[in-house]
């Protein structure tokens, strides 16, 4: 086995090294933040919706805070060093140009999740608004939260009572109040969120949506084709507008007239660990992204990338314990994640030399996930 890392760009290794990168990706895989998505065309007519919010409304992404030790000790975040192949960047770029969301389907611990931080991060739009799904998600969880009861405790406990209207321009300041009122006690879910008029499109990690209920798929694409919700809550106060909280860093927002509208839809990035199938009409409205086990190569270079050798050899450590990685994938029918070579490559640097060692590296860290 030889070192075969395709070609990089400050040091983070890039897709691949036999090809130049097409101009038209916004999104290289290379993990090096750009201003690519800057040259996002606007969406296609079938994908445009009726609401643009004006220059002035749109919303800026607050960059993630920084890490000051990560930083002087030159430290990457784990997203710069995802490793992509070169046909899921080619995916990644049409769900963008084509407004759809990225359905993204593999074997546990392959990278799925970490691809919508790749795409965040390189592309510098702010923190992934991550959304799991179980059993019992419903999309309302999604969309917003509405904490009725606990509006109705602080009522009681203030004593306070709306006042009754006096007149046209006393109705109106009472709802003016009620609007103002309610809205601290509506936050926005990840969904929600997402559907902000942002001036660049956010990103929204839908996290294994295999498990979620029969008819939750159908209900999230009708959000997703009419590109808004209704917050009746609001909508029925008949005021202008509301401060609301969204669903990251606490930060408010103002919705107006009860509905949410999308101004650029969002990079949606849905996971699945294949435990059940979708609708025709479901998967026909995504971009599907299927994310094999990692062959050599690929292993190679996420070794490459987070636990660097000296010089570009792969040591006979790494080796043998790829070789083994593979084995038990191809011969045993294993299921591994990749976090689980990169724990054995950092542990056998201590137990290596053992025959002890070796043994309870690969029997323990290697053991299969699909084993009893």
């Amino acid at each position: 086995m030889t070192a075969n890392v395709a070609g990089s760009e400050n040091g983070v290794p890039s897709p691949s090294s036999d090809d130049p990168l097409p101009e038209w990706w916004m999104y290289r895989g290379t993990g090096v933040p750009h201003d690519g998505i800057d040259r996002l065309p606007e969406a296609p007519p079938w994908r445009s919706f009726p609401y643009r919010a004006a220059r002035d409304d749109l919303l800026e992404i607050s960059a993630p805070p920084a890490d000051p030790v990560g930083d002087r000790k030159g430290r990457r975040p784990p997203s710069s060093l995802y490793q992509v192949d070169r046909a899921e960047v080619h995916l990644v770029n049409m769900a963008l140009l084509l407004r759809r969301p990225l359905l993204v389907t593999g074997s546990p611990g392959v990278g799925k999740s970490t691809l919508a931080h790749s795409i965040a991060h390189e592309l510098n739009l702010g923190p992934v608004l991550r959304w799991s799904v179980t059993s019992r998600t419903s999309l309302q969880d999604g969309l917003y939260q509405y904490d009725a009861i606990g509006r109705l405790q602080d009522a009681g406990l203030t004593g306070h009572r709306p006042s009754a209207p006096h007149g046209r321009g006393g109705a109106r300041g009472n709802r003016l109040a009620q609007s103002l009122a309610i809205g601290r006690y509506l936050r926005l879910g990840p969904l929600g969120t997402a559907f902000l008029p942002w001036r660049k499109p956010r990103v929204l990690l839908i996290d294994e949506i295999d498990k979620s209920d029969v008819d939750f798929p159908s209900d999230l694409l009708h959000v997703f084709e009419e590109g808004e919700f209704s917050v009746p809550e609001l909508a029925r106060l008949h005021t202008p507008s509301a401060q609301v909280m969204t669903t990251d860093d606490q930060s408010w927002v103002e919705v107006r007239q009860g509905k949410v509208r999308c101004h650029e839809f969002p990079v949606v990035v849905m996971t699945s660990n294949e435990e059940r199938d979708f609708s025709p009409a479901f998967l026909r409205r995504c971009i599907r992204l299927e994310i094999p086990q990692p062959d050599e190569t690929k292993l190679v270079r996420l070794l490459a990338a987070h636990l660097p050798t000296p010089g570009s050899e792969v040591s006979p450590v790494h080796e043998e314990l790829i070789r083994e990685f593979l084995r038990r994938q191809g011969e045993d029918g294993a299921q591994l994640a990749n976090d689980q070579l990169l724990n054995a490559v950092l542990i056998a640097r201590q137990l290596w030399d053992s025959s002890e060692g070796r043994e309870a590296v690969v029997n323990h860290l290697l053991r299969p996930l699909n084993e009893a």
